[in-house]
């Protein structure tokens, strides 16, 4: 992604930008500094929102590693520091479909993750290869969980 994308915040735009280059490179220290102190992570698969940027981290890193052919379509923009991103990818033979709505605070860091997935089956795949890769340390931070 390059240029200046609608009315998104210079801090957001760089933010994006490197949201991008971690999902290209799958590098933990790209990702690492995109994510405010207090942000929270919305997964399809609790209804609880995981704290901190560890939970972060470690879901994100996982999923980039899971998801194949991964790739964004469309942006959608929402205000100044909020986006939609519209990605598609496949789990084996699953193919799915997806939306990161991402906030961003005045600095322009991650203060809010939340992924939406569909269909169910890739869902259900999507959690079975992430408990089996990341349950029992993620299982941490859900103790954290707010709603």
């Amino acid at each position: 992604m390059t240029g200046h994308i609608g009315p998104l915040a210079p801090a957001v735009q760089d933010t994006l930008r490197d949201w991008h280059r971690f999902v290209e490179t799958r590098r933990e220290d790209v990702l690492r500094p995109l994510f405010a102190d207090n942000t929270v992570f919305r997964s399809p698969f609790v209804h609880l929102a995981i704290p901190g940027p560890p939970a972060s981290l470690l879901i994100l890193t996982a999923v980039v590693q899971i998801f194949e052919n991964f790739r964004y379509h469309r942006t959608f923009v929402a205000g100044t520091h909020d986006v939609a991103l519209e990605f598609s990818a496949n789990i084996g033979e699953l193919q799915l479909k997806g939306v990161d709505l991402v906030k961003f605070d005045a600095a322009g860091k991650i203060v809010e993750f939340e992924v939406m997935i569909r269909p169910f089956r890739a869902l259900e795949a999507l959690s079975s290869l992430l408990s089996a890769r990341i349950g029992p340390e993620l299982a941490k931070y859900k103790t954290g969980a707010t709603a």
